[in-house]
């Protein structure tokens, strides 16, 4: 029976599309298919679902005409159960049924749908789609096709419907390629990031009346909404799952929403809109929340309202600002600050954010300042390294954070690196950027990790601390060690001064050999003694002058008695706040440059997170026999090519 069912789901989705492709082909692109088809599959879908009781819906709205729009769709729901309705005597068949006017009747059959899912026509942008094909006469074609297709709930379930949504979506995005990367998060990357999520959640979930909530500021096309509350409820499938989502672009607000609606979600569980600007859910905190913001977006049109929200102090914006060539932290500290704070069990909200290297130890004051923020919260649970090529739009290397509003005793006060970058199989066809993935082993494999923690296998996964993150640049520099020497260049040197008369250059012969630190008082005692003037800064030049370095004598000062630095001799050295300054300098630095100094009061503080350098493991030098015997064997081909050249 399950092997039926699933043949049904595919057998759905091939003759969705292969017809699609069928009757589109030479009037839209190729990649934009998925632009028609799911639009019509949506509709499809929603009619099939109301259709039993269509008509006595129809006649209880016409009871209440005159009465406001939301008062009839509450008393609909009251009657019926339904989130949503249509009102017009049309459908997909009816219309089918005659060649005359359909891009008309089909409008109106679309504007007969209750208005708390008419923006989904808006932003799938129907009307033009239908127009194009009616313009090219195969609008009537495409609604008879549909109008056959049997997607009611009780021939697909709502799981069996998401799956032909899918494969659906799959086929569409596989077409755009990199464009897919704007709206779609692959499969396998959110089921990673939800088996990390909800591996803790505690033994509540397993209640009768368990419930949860799940938040994505960055729905897109719905899929980690949908992939969490699949989870949740294969944990306990009585659990009460709620979803909210909000999304800036039209099309995949429309496909999110519509995603989640065919499932028999609500009609308002995706809201559309700019998170950064307006946040539709202010009021709210989540139990888990998941986001695969874009990276590198600049987000200068919105900097105005995202400054004056800063100025709130303790707002999601307020602990620091990157900038506007790159928004992702801003979505990082948002999703922050969405999480529910710790309940009466202890449990407190979750999240899991993608981002890209730059998060991770960008140096600016703004991103330094969110991730000195999340450090000294205590927020950062964990961050994974996924394998490059594994999303759509870029082959990059990714992360992914995982926040955790209330850590478990055991992991309070520490952070797990996890290294999965290695973790992947070979797509067998490769989706624009996107040519690795993230298997079912591959992901336990991470997941037994996370779950294992400091007990880990070390080559994959790292317990630090928050203060393993904080560092400190300090100054470091060689202080000089000056002999004095008189030379005719030193001479040279000083002799074009105005203030340098011709007495001068007998004292300077006679200071020969004199500790250079005295040379500043020895030489305004001797100027003095013959009748000359020694101006400071011809004591300054005649200092420099005649310094000659010398390992073995005194460190330097000058006149004012401050420490000479080494001429073009200065580094800094980032130090851990995790350890502790003199024992990291005499283990790293004073070994390899004796004599090195360093001021603490001169430190500059900040924060990032190596994760590269953490797990990087050096390779091995190949023996220098191996090396000879290549360079012995090579040679060896060079003589037997040359004699053979020479022999001609």
């Amino acid at each position: 029976m399950a092997e039926s069912a699933e043949a049904s789901r595919k057998t759905t989705a091939r003759i969705v599309w292969d017809t699609a492709d069928k009757y589109l082909r030479n009037i839209v692109d190729e990649e934009d298919y998925g632009d028609y088809i799911l639009p019509f599959t949506v509709l499809r879908r929603l009619e099939c679902m109301l259709a039993d009781s269509k008509d006595d819906v129809i006649k209880y709205v016409d009871a209440f005409a005159g009465m406001p729009q939301h008062l009839i769709d509450i008393a609909v729901k009251d009657r019926f159960g339904l989130g949503f309705y249509n009102v017009s005597p049309l459908d997909l068949a009816t219309i089918a049924s005659v060649d005359d006017n359909v891009d008309k009747s089909l409008k109106s059959y679309i504007d007969g749908f209750s208005n708390n899912i008419a923006d989904i026509w808006v932003s799938f942008d129907f009307n033009r789609r239908a127009k194009v094909l009616a313009d090219a006469n195969r609008l009537h074609a495409v609604v008879k096709h549909f109008s056959t297709l049997d997607l009611s709930p009780n021939s697909l379930s709502d799981t069996s419907m998401g799956d032909v949504f899918e494969d659906v979506m799959y086929r569409a995005f596989n077409k755009k390629g990199k464009a897919a990367g704007n709206f779609y998060t692959p499969r396998d990357a959110i089921r990673l990031m939800v088996d990390v999520l909800i591996s803790n959640d505690d033994d509540t979930i397993a209640a009768d009346h368990a419930a949860r909530s799940v938040y994505d500021p960055t729905a897109g096309s719905g899929g980690m909404l949908l992939i969490a509350q699949e989870a949740l409820k294969g944990t306990n499938g009585k659990v009460d799952v709620t979803l909210y989502g909000q999304e800036l672009m039209p099309s995949a607000f429309a496909l999110g929403k519509a995603d989640l609606l065919i499932q028999g979600g609500r009609p308002d569980a995706i809201k559309k809109g700019n998170t950064l600007v307006e946040d539709l859910y202010a009021d709210q905190t989540f139990d888990y929340v998941l986001s695969n913001p874009p990276f590198g977006i600049d987000w200068e049109v919105e900097e105005e309202s995202v400054r004056e929200q800063a100025k709130i102090p303790g707002s999601r914006f307020s602990h620091g600002l990157p900038g506007t060539s790159d928004g992702q932290m801003l979505f990082l500290a948002h999703c922050a600050s969405k999480l529910s704070p710790a309940g009466k069990n202890g449990q407190g909200g979750r999240a899991a954010v993608v981002s890209n290297q730059s998060p991770l130890f960008n140096s600016d004051n703004g991103p330094n300042s969110i991730r000195q923020w999340l450090l000294e919260e205590d927020l950062i649970d964990a961050i994974i390294a996924l394998p490059t090529s594994m999303f759509y739009g870029t082959g990059i290397a990714t992360y992914v954070w995982i926040l955790d509003a209330n850590k478990d005793s055991e992991r309070k006060g520490k952070i797990q690196l996890i290294d999965g970058s290695g973790q992947w199989d070979s797509l067998r066809k490769p989706m624009g950027d996107k040519r690795r993935e993230v298997g079912k082993d591959h992901r336990a494999k991470l997941l037994e990790a996370y779950k294992a923690f400091e007990y880990a296998d070390p080559t994959i996964s790292r317990v630090m601390t928050p203060e393993d993150f904080m560092f400190r640049d300090v100054p470091v520099y060689k202080q000089a060690r000056f002999a004095t020497r008189f030379s005719e260049e030193a001479v040279e040197a000083v002799g074009g001064r105005r203030d340098f008369a011709e007495g001068h250059e007998a004292i300077m012969r006679s200071l020969d050999g004199t500790a250079w630190n005295d040379l500043p008082k020895a030489f305004l005692l001797a100027a003095k003694a013959a009748g000359l003037k020694a101006p400071v800064g011809l004591i300054d030049a005649v200092m420099k002058a005649m310094a000659v370095p010398d390992d073995s004598a005194p460190l330097a000062v000058d006149r004012k008695g401050k420490s000479v630095i080494v001429p073009g001799w200065k580094i800094t050295e980032r130090v851990p706040l995790s350890e502790d300054l003199n024992d990291h300098m005499e283990r790293e630095v004073l070994p390899y440059a004796p004599g090195a100094q360093w001021d603490e009061n001169k430190a500059k503080h900040g924060t990032d997170i190596p994760f590269t350098r953490i797990f990087y493991v050096p390779e091995e030098p190949r023996p220098l026999a191996s090396i000879d015997a290549d360079v012995e064997r090579l040679m060896a081909d060079l003589a037997t090519a040359f004699k053979g050249v020479s022999e001609e």
